[in-house]
């Protein structure tokens, strides 16, 4: 995919120092050569804000509605340090993107990865987004088939469910992904999404508001029996001590608090995102992308904070693995909670598109690689990515320890393993030696990552061996 104005980007984008071959290489000049396909072949059209609309929509995910369940299993200054930890290595990965990017003038995750490894490398980087894409669209869409019966139960006054097909969750999903995920994944382009990405932030902005407003209208303990006993980790310990129970905890250590660095990992997965986003950046340098990246980071570093900080605030000890559950224990008829499901389940169902787009790119790169666009082949892959993730979501119940496996591999994968071997594959000895210090933080960088996956897949295999239920959480 070729950029518009190559020679306009390539001091920007780092190519000052590439000797004559590596220029030669980015911009072939051999009449009748045929030149490697870089950039896309039309000019970006989408905003600057409108690309941090689309990758905040992307990192935004449903791990916002555990991050209170995690603060409640480390404390809050343990959760902070943590939170910025993955914050600014989640900023630094992407930095490490774009500079592989700007070397090589590719800008699709796929093909990043058969510049370093050759096909095997595009293979690989293409199966990993699309594995974690549909596991993140199938936990969206778990969402909407669990809390949307719910909604419409509330809002019709019903006391008992009489088995109309409407409080169906199944049939919802269906319902959702025909009429509002499919028109808008049919998008030629993911700039276009940038609407549905602000009104989706905008929902998220108001479940973090009603958060911060309903801290200070519950009481600590909540009336009834609620004080005398939590659900944590789906165990019921008694807490006959209200005055510990409504204790803020600053560090804490328990069987839980290992979970908190993989969900955390999980909530700033963006990463095959940035890519197609950048391509289609209006003006697009690796600068100004770097900007988007950090801006969107921020904002939902500040979203994912205040959620955790003032969901924890509110029930402490009795916060459970997905905070809107907690409220709805509190009060099940209370009408703001309610407008805050329903701007939840809008968000996550705006969120899909987005997340679909990098997978139909990483199937494309990987089974038609040379083929130009066609409406058809962009269309079947849509409706087929769709009905695979409908009959997840329909048809495996236990599908939380197959997305633990995903997360578990796949998240450390796209954030620090695969960005730091690109970085060091990709970009050549002459401009950074194999022991610059660029490029040994870069290994550092991909050791976390494998430490990461090990320690991650070792809890979820611990377990499942002894038994125990997991936090709920994840991108």
């Amino acid at each position: 995919m070729e950029l518009q104005k190559i020679n306009g980007h390539s001091r920007e984008d780092g190519f000052d120092g590439l000797d004559a071959m590596e220029h030669s290489e980015f911009l072939p000049h051999k009449i009748g050569a045929k030149a490697e396909m870089n950039f896309t072949d039309f000019e970006g059209k989408t905003s600057f804000g409108m690309s941090i609309f689309n990758l905040s929509n992307a990192i935004m995910g449903s791990g916002i509605l555990g991050l209170a369940y995690a603060m409640s299993n480390t404390g809050i200054i343990l959760f902070i340090i943590l939170l910025l930890f993955i914050a600014i290595l989640s900023a630094y990965s992407i930095h490490l993107l774009l500079k592989s990017a700007g070397v090589v003038g590719i800008r699709a995750y796929e093909q990043l990865g058969n510049r370093a490894f050759g096909n095997p490398g595009k293979m690989v980087a293409g199966c990993i987004i699309t594995v974690h894409n549909i596991g993140a669209m199938s936990s969206y869409l778990f969402i909407v088939k669990s809390e949307l019966p719910l909604v419409i139960y509330a809002l019709m006054g019903k006391h008992e469910n009489t088995g109309e097909w409407f409080l169906n969750g199944n049939y919802l999903i269906m319902i959702v992904s025909a009429l509002i995920i499919l028109p808008l994944a049919l998008m030629k382009q993911l700039g276009y999404l940038g609407y549905t990405s602000g009104f989706s932030l905008s929902c998220m902005v108001f479940f973090v508001i009603s958060v911060i407003y309903k801290k200070f209208n519950i009481p600590c303990p909540l009336d009834g029996e609620n004080h005398n006993t939590s659900s944590i980790g789906g165990q019921h310990t008694a807490l006959n001590s209200t005055d510990h129970f409504c204790d803020a905890k600053l560090f804490t250590i328990n069987s839980q608090t290992a979970y908190t660095v993989p969900i955390l990992a999980f909530a700033f997965v963006c990463h095959p995102e940035v890519l197609p986003i950048y391509t289609e950046l209006r003006d697009p340098t690796k600068k100004r992308m770097q900007k988007v990246a950090n801006i969107s980071i921020l904002a939902m570093f500040v979203m994912y904070l205040l959620t955790a900080l003032f969901g924890y605030l509110t029930f402490f000890g009795g916060v459970e693995s997905e905070l809107l559950h907690t409220y709805i224990r509190v009060d099940p008829l209370d009408v703001l909670i309610l407008c805050v499901r329903l701007a939840v389940l809008v968000a996550v169902t705006l969120t899909v598109p987005v997340v679909l787009f990098p997978i139909r790119r990483a199937l494309l790169q990987i089974l038609f690689p040379e083929k130009p666009f066609h409406w058809a082949r962009h269309t079947i892959i849509a409706i087929c990515l769709i009905f695979i993730v409908n009959v997840l979501v329909i048809f495996v119940p236990s599908i939380r320890d197959i997305f633990g496996i995903i997360g578990a591999t796949s998240a450390p994968s796209l954030i620090f393993i695969l960005p730091g071997i690109f970085y060091i594959r990709i970009v050549p000895e002459e401009q950074e030696p194999l022991m610059s210090r660029p490029k040994i933080q870069a290994a550092c960088f991909t050791a976390l990552g494998f430490i990461f996956m090990v320690m991650s897949l070792s809890f979820i295999i611990i377990d499942w061996v002894t038994g125990e239920s997991r936090s709920g959480g994840g991108h």
